[in-house]
């Protein structure tokens, strides 16, 4: 007897439908083909144990399983529910008449119950584009799908649960999410704020604009000055996810399996912090079976590089090109899959190998030449993607111990909500530019039109400053952001001055 059931399997960010075809007859032998991998094909005995354990049979017939489209590689144990109950309905242990009309996906353990799997929420929007009525699945699962309204979550513990089900002996109600709720409870659930910060006024200045532009920042400053305390913070004054990008970044962490079994959806920015030994694999994405990276993870949020000068110089250059396309595409040779990566890169070093080159106290002990050498690891090409240079010096003890409240990160966050909504208007009909550190050369013309006394800034700073050429642009779209956090239709030449303050490594003779 031929049956189908059908499964889903995620490349990428998006779904496949997987027909699962079972057709039982005379004879002996086991036989799945399709493509499936080695942790598909030992799917055999998981099934026959969990088959077992609720009194059911494996048929002593010649039972063969295709899984179409057969070009498609299958990976991963999540296909054991699909092919256990196609087993059964083949077997004609199960009715075969919802088949048809649902999703099933899950790991079944030797005792008939199911674990968990990865990539639920792409497998649940293509189950519903393709007009299936629902999804059956392990429970831990259920809430994460339920956020696809038009398609019935059904959470389930055990094959039993899944078989008196499609035998209409037992209902499972499907989980129901009120996603605005469960969106709106956790928008602003931060452990930390802004007001945690003593001093560092001007750091924080520089924060906020970058926030408000979506301006990469690196800080140097010796240990101890506070800049991963900062940059912790920094998600906390970005404007909340939209709808739309929670559920993007949402299905990132689905495929990557960094959900919460507790929630249904990534309702604040990402914020990756990855330690300086990590490999460019890691970073960008990739594997046999390319699975997203960390530069894909920080995805509407933010990336904080700590120490920069130490991660390995092949791991800094594959972020130039993701930087720019705000996308990284993965190529294998039968397939391709992207990854969005538009992230806020935050980077954070020491000035020396020693650390105090240029502090106000303490001598710094490296030998001349060092600081240059240390700071050519940092190459111009990588340099040149990241906006605001900031200095952080350290706090003196009067600030530290200042009781005084400072401002919080929701009144830093006003200001930035307001500073993008200009934005959002400025860049209406440019599709994929939502804030100023996006714009194109030929925007930059279009909306950073400077006055005469503005040229002469400029020229001024590139002359005795000793910036460089690429600082130009730069410093045009960090001053347009500085506009619109002042809510001025022009650039004014203190927006152009502050600009300018906020390139430190593109001075000559920096390091000495």
């Amino acid at each position: 007897m031929l049956v189908k059931t059908f499964g889903s399997a995620v490349y990428g960010i998006n779904a496949t439908t997987i027909t699962i075809e079972v057709n039982i007859s005379q004879g002996i032998n086991f036989f799945l083909v399709g493509l499936p991998d080695n942790a598909v094909k030992e799917s055999q005995q998981r099934i026959e144990s969990a088959l077992q354990a609720f009194g059911f049979r494996m048929p002593g017939k010649k039972v063969v399983i295709n899984m179409a489209p057969a070009d498609i590689r299958k990976e991963g144990s999540a296909y054991d529910l699909p092919l256990a109950i196609g087993i059964l309905a083949g077997s004609e242990q199960i009715r075969n008449t919802k088949l048809n009309e649902y999703i099933l996906m899950g790991e079944l353990s030797l005792d008939g119950s199911l674990q968990p799997i990865k990539g639920v929420l792409p497998i649940a929007i293509q189950a519903k584009e393709e007009g299936f009525k629902g999804i059956i699945l392990p429970r831990q699962n259920a809430k994460e799908a339920a956020v696809v309204e038009g398609l019935d979550a059904l959470g389930v513990d055990t094959i039993k649960e899944v078989v008196d089900f499609l035998n209409g002996e037992k209902e499972i109600q499907p989980l129901e999410v009120d996603i605005n709720q469960e969106f709106l409870s956790k928008i602003n659930n931060y452990e930390v704020d802004f007001s945690d910060v003593k001093g560092q006024e001007n750091v924080k200045r520089a924060l906020e604009i970058a926030a408000a532009g979506g301006h990469n920042i690196i800080m140097i400053g010796p240990p101890g000055a506070g800049k991963t305390m900062l940059a912790k913070r920094l998600a906390t004054v970005l404007p909340p996810l939209s709808l739309e990008e929670a559920l993007e970044t949402t299905k990132i962490h689905s495929v990557a399996g960094k959900i919460d079994k507790n929630s249904s959806l990534v309702t604040y920015r990402p914020f990756r912090s990855p330690h300086h030994t990590i490999s460019d694999v890691a970073l960008v994405g990739g594997g046999a079976f390319p699975q997203p990276g960390e530069i894909s993870l920080s995805h509407n949020g933010v990336l904080f590089l700590d120490e920069l000068p130490e991660f390995k110089r092949t791991v800094l250059e594959v972020m130039r090109q993701p930087l720019e396309d705000r996308l990284i595409t993965i190529s294998r040779a039968k397939f391709t899959v992207e990854y969005p990566a538009s992230f806020m890169l935050v980077a954070s070093m020491n000035p020396c190998p020693c650390g105090y080159y240029n502090h106000p106290e303490k001598e710094c002990v490296c030998t001349p030449g060092l600081v240059q050498k240390y700071l050519n690891r940092i190459s111009g090409p990588l340099l040149d993607r990241i906006d605001i240079h900031i200095e952080v010096v350290p706090v003196p003890f009067d600030k530290l111990s200042d009781t005084r409240l400072t401002e919080t990160s929701n009144e830093v966050r006003k200001r930035v909500v307001e500073a993008r909504k200009i934005q959002a208007l400025r860049f209406a009909k440019n599709n994929g530019i939502h804030c100023n550190a996006q714009m194109s050369s030929k925007l930059l013309r279009k909306y950073c039109e400077i006055d005469a006394a503005g040229h002469s800034i400029m020229k001024t700073a590139m002359e005795r400053l000793g910036l460089s050429a690429r600082a130009y642009d730069r410093i045009l779209k960090v001053s347009r952001t500085i506009a619109d956090l002042e809510g001025s239709e022009h650039i004014q030449t203190a927006h152009l001055a502050e600009a300018i303050q906020y390139r430190s490594l593109d001075r000559e003779n920096w390091a000495g």
